[in-house]
């Protein structure tokens, strides 16, 4: 079997089908484990990225490294008030882990042989034999009875199966990172005492979430046009002008929460945010499939792309181990995901609703549940 990407998806689908005597080759982009920046915390949820890794046989070593007291959530609007806090640390319900940390758990699970670092994949090509061959720049990379494409929203697999790309959704995050917050920022550090606080300025907003080592990253976001797009809202190549440009695209911020952009290092990046269409889907087609961001990318609010990224590939590996028909395993495989993807999707799309006019109103609504969902869950 071929796997194309070393995300958290693949990766988790390779761990499954190692522990369970099937091998996999994993082929992946990137010359080594830190050939780049993975991002940022990720908070995995109860019942997807936490059951993954707990089925996968990984819970020891995800709670070595998660941090349980990174929960914490703070809405603050333009003009610096805050609106609602919460601190708890709420054991077993969605604990922060940086990205890079649980892709070394993922790697660290796995025969260094089953990862092909440094390979691009051109394309997959059908063979008249049933099965793929996965072309590189150079020729063959080796030809399978399964692909599964779990190489991201422009996935090089998906046009096997599916005609639809991603959109762009009309909105833009601008990345910047602040290091050692606590000793050299501790004007910043004060707003962020734990987990991640949310500044709601109608089409404009601010996520600032904690990593560890004092890491923080901060996306200011930006309703745009694709016509803005194009000609470049912020120029990142000039750190100095960029933070000059986003300060003059908050007109009206307190001060206070500009600050995350004095603080920034230079590392910044421009994300246009895209998905696929709520409720893809494909007809099933024998000896390929897709996970993760190549089947079913969605906006970022919710937390949800990696974690059903992780769920897919537990349960992609699951049914293949359990069924020696694999177009069968696979096929089952696929409804349910089509089931799951989509609710996750439409979730997430009305989590685009934090940059509107009524986005206080609405993010107020969804935050005030938190309080009492844990208390039920201390009853228990």
């Amino acid at each position: 079997m071929g796997i194309i990407g070393g995300g958290p998806g693949g990766l988790m689908l390779a761990r499954v089908l190692a522990t369970r005597g099937i091998t996999a080759t994993v082929f992946e982009l990137d010359e080594h484990p830190l050939a780049r920046p993975q991002g940022g915390s990720l908070d995995l949820h109860g019942d997807s990225g936490l059951r993954a890794l707990r089925e996968a046989g990984l819970e020891a070593e995800f709670n070595a490294v998660a941090r349980y007291d990174d929960q914490g959530d703070a809405i603050y609007d333009s003009q610096g008030t805050l609106h609602f806090q919460h601190n708890e640390a709420s054991a077993g319900d969605r604990p922060e882990i940086d990205r890079t940390q649980l892709r070394a758990i993922l790697l660290n699970s796995l025969p260094s042989e089953r990862i092909r670092w440094g390979s691009k994949v051109s394309a997959v090509e059908p063979l008249p034999d049933g099965r793929y061959r996965v072309v590189g720049p150079t020729g063959s990379l080796g030809e399978f009875d399964l692909v599964v494409g779990a190489d991201g929203a422009w996935s090089k697999v998906r046009p096997l199966v599916s005609p639809a790309t991603p959109f762009f959704t009309g909105v833009l995050f601008i990345e910047l990172q602040i290091d050692d917050v606590d000793t050299r920022h501790p004007e910043v550090a004060r707003l962020l005492p734990s987990g991640k606080i949310s500044v709601v300025g109608g089409i404009q907003g601010l996520i600032a979430q904690r990593s560890s080592d004092g890491h923080v990253r901060a996306y200011f976001m930006f309703r745009v046009s694709e016509a803005q797009l194009r000609e470049g809202v912020v120029d990142t190549s000039s750190p100095a002008r960029a933070r000059e440009q986003l300060k003059a695209m908050l007109p009206g911020w307190t001060p206070l929460m500009l600050t995350f952009i004095d603080a920034s290092n230079d590392s910044m990046a421009a994300r246009p945010i895209v998905a696929l269409p709520v409720g893809h889907r494909w007809t099933h087609r024998p000896g390929v499939t897709l996970l993760g961001d190549a089947a079913h990318v969605m906006p970022p609010f919710g937390g949800e792309g990696v974690n059903m990224a992780m769920l897919d590939g537990l349960e992609l590996g699951l049914a293949l181990a359990a069924d020696s028909d694999w177009s069968q395993a696979v096929k089952g495989y696929e409804a349910a995901m089509f089931e799951r993807a989509a609710i996750a999707a439409e979730g997430s799309m009305q989590g685009m609703d934090f940059l509107s006019e009524h986005a206080l109103e609405h993010v107020l609504e969804h935050f005030r549940e938190i309080p009492r969902e844990l208390a039920a869950a201390g009853s228990h």
